[in-house]
Formats: C-alpha cells, sequence, structure tokens
C-alpha cells in the first residue's frame, strides 16, 4: 500500500495515540518480560520466554503496520469542504432500510477507523459507495449478504 489513504482527523489521532502507546508502553513491557523469562533460565522449555517473545512479534508487526499507516494516511478534515448538500467523505448520512423502516445513522470514514458497531462505515464499503454523491430523499440499492437492500437518505450532516 503506497498510495495515500483517507481518514479523518479523529481517525488519525486514534491511529497516534495507539502508535504512541505500543511503541511508550507495550515495547517496553515486552522487553522487561522478556529479560525476566530470560532469567528464569534454560530457554529451550521456557514456556514465559517463548510466548513474551511471540507478543514481541506481534507487537512489533502491529507498530510497523501503524507506522505504515500513519506515513500513508490523507488527512481530510470534512468540515472544511463545501459539500453541496452531498453524501461525501466524513457525511453522517441518517437512512431509513425500506424492508424494516428502521433508521440509522452512519458516518462515512476511512478504512482504518471503520467500526460498524459504532456505524462507522469504510468509504469502500458498498452501502458507503452507493451514498456517495447522493442527496436527500434519494434512494440507493445495496447489495449485501443478505440480498439486496433499499435504502432513502432522510439526513447529511458533517
Amino acid at each position: 500500500m503506497n498510495t495515500k489513504f483517507p481518514i479523518t482527523p479523529e481517525g488519525y489521532n486514534m491511529l497516534c495515540k495507539e502508535l504512541e502507546f505500543l511503541k511508550s508502553i507495550e515495547r517496553p513491557n515486552i522487553i522487561n518480560a522478556i529479560a525476566e523469562a530470560r532469567a528464569h533460565g534454560d530457554l529451550s522449555e521456557n514456556t514465559e520466554y517463548s510466548a513474551a517473545k511471540e507478543k514481541q512479534s506481534l507487537i512489533e508487526a502491529k507498530i510497523n503496520d501503524l507506522e505504515h499507516k500513519s506515513a500513508h494516511a490523507q488527512i481530510i478534515d470534512y468540515t472544511t469542504i463545501s459539500h453541496d448538500n452531498k453524501v461525501q467523505f466524513g457525511a453522517l448520512v441518517s437512512v431509513i432500510e425500506s424492508d424494516s423502516m428502521i433508521e440509522t445513522k452512519y458516518r462515512i470514514v476511512g478504512e482504518y477507523e471503520a467500526n460498524l458497531a459504532q456505524k462507522m462505515i469504510s468509504i469502500t464499503s458498498p452501502l458507503a459507495r452507493a451514498l456517495l454523491g447522493k442527496i436527500i430523499n434519494d434512494e440507493v440499492e445495496v447489495l449485501t449478504p443478505r440480498g439486496m437492500k433499499y435504502y432513502k437518505i432522510i439526513g447529511i450532516t458533517y
């Protein structure tokens, strides 16, 4: 991934905080755990040492991933962009699903910060792609794992 990817300022701050936590807290803790396990003697049968080394590997991989993402992030401050009342990156979109008539609000964000439980959907998701460029009262259809779903846009805020 050498191309830039979109991220909100809030998402970028989360990314940086997670990276800082891993570097300043987790990395030193695991180094101490390895040193302590090493002090217990024979490393070939030392499960504490093996577990600590495996955890160190996972932490270092996560640090490398976050550093790469940080370097390739394109921070988009959606609050300063002219939207023309259309759905764009960063929009909080209120939709009604046609079958259930349930209203849901989704924020369209970058892939890194997407979290369906928090109703934050990736700009690359089928629903976000269907909503982009649309205005209030537009209807969209989205192919989901459970079949075709139809949504009506009832609100757009930034």
